[in-house]
């Protein structure tokens, strides 16, 4: 009965946010001028077919009624409530400020997911601040803690820039099953093209038939031209065709997407070196940007997918992806300590808008925000 109950909890769940779905897809239907049409994957013409009906958005980000803090904050809702569970008590009141004191902030930032390098350091510069007697309240206390979480994640604070020199400018996406690709994929997809840019997909992911028809969902509902074969068919033949499909059309942007089965981890690493090198016949420079996607769901499991991925194919981005269903968002100062990769975008909920570019302080202020820890 418990597991009956459990199901149709989360078919209701399913169909409210399926709801919300086609709300959104309305809107911006409308928003755009009317009904988005299909651009047949086989047409010999340029791939900038629904990118007209976008330029009134041309280069802007998306406002989400002027407040996309707060569309951030709420995303990042659960690891806000976990830390500030784990650390609301501790800033509360007049207790002194002493070393009992750091080690319980230290406990619970470990046990958040910061990972033990970024803690040390964080740790070790508010103890120094504490001996020359720069932090005397807990107000004070909270703001040190703050700037040293930014402080961590500032490096990895890096924007993805196309460069439009290069086409077609070629993404290859790379993760394992279930993290969000084709989605992240789908996302990135309608946000160039609200910047104004051309782009094409490739369904590099032909073990799973799923994955092909996701993304061609995505591509039929933003007017984005698909490059597919059937199930099975040679990944690296896909990319190589959507690569062919991207320069013939003079696209801006081909984003490639890719299998992800690591339980077969040799097989799949070897796959993905065969397709960089496939793609380098067409372009030496390609693919331009190599963007992992992690699930900030599987916490630490998160860097060692990321050591694999690195070591085969050379990542140079990272998208951490939903973040609004995980209590775990303080994987990504781990992520960045240990990485040292920029992070490109965070995913924050259903929505195209939701995936949005990093900004370390930003984060930081979502998920430490004053009054939710001051407040007693």
């Amino acid at each position: 009965m418990a597991e009956q109950e459990k199901k149709g909890f989360f078919e209701r769940r399913r169909e409210a946010k399926e709801a919300k779905r086609l709300q959104k897809d309305a809107e911006l239907e409308q928003q755009a001028g009317g009904a988005v049409t299909q651009t047949p994957v086989d047409a010999n013409v340029p791939a900038q077919a629904g990118v007209e009906q976008s330029q009134a958005a041309a280069n802007a980000e998306p406002s989400d009624n002027g407040n996309v803090f707060g569309r951030l904050k709420r995303g990042l809702s659960r690891t806000s409530s976990a830390l500030s569970s784990g650390l609301g008590n501790l800033f509360l009141g007049a207790r002194e400020i002493d070393d009992e004191l750091l080690e319980d902030i230290e406990t619970q930032l470990i046990m958040s997911d910061v990972g033990i390098d970024a803690t040390r350091v964080i740790i070790d510069n508010l103890t120094q601040q504490v001996a020359r007697q720069e932090l005397d309240d807990a107000r004070a206390l909270l703001n040190s803690l703050k700037n040293e979480l930014a402080n961590v994640l500032a490096p990895s604070e890096g924007a993805l820039q196309i460069q439009t020199a290069k086409k077609p400018y070629v993404i290859l996406v790379v993760g394992v099953n279930g993290v969000g690709k084709t989605t992240t994929i789908g996302k990135l997809a309608k946000r160039f093209q609200n910047q104004g840019h051309s782009v094409m997909l490739a369904a590099g992911d032909t073990f799973r038939a799923a994955a092909v028809e996701q993304l061609q969902v995505w591509g039929d509902r933003n007017n984005v031209p698909v490059v597919a074969q059937h199930t099975g068919a040679d990944s690296a033949s896909v990319i190589f065709d959507g690569i062919q499909a991207a320069q013939s059309r003079n696209a801006d942007i081909l984003i490639a997407d890719t299998a992800g089965r690591l339980h077969n981890k040799d097989n799949l690493m070897e796959e993905l070196k065969k397709v960089v090198r496939v793609m380098k016949k067409l372009d030496v420079d390609a693919p331009h940007e190599v963007m992992l996607v992690l699930d900030a769901g599987t916490g630490q499991n998160a860097l060692s997918q990321a050591k694999v991925f690195q070591e085969a194919v050379g990542v140079t981005g990272v998208s951490l992806t939903k973040l609004d269903g995980t209590a775990k968002g303080g994987i990504i100062f781990a992520i960045s300590k240990q990485l040292g990769l920029p992070i490109r975008f965070v995913g924050v909920g259903e929505q195209v808008d939701d995936l949005r570019p990093f900004v370390a302080q930003d984060f930081v202020e979502a998920i430490l925000a004053e009054e939710d820890f001051l407040n007693s």
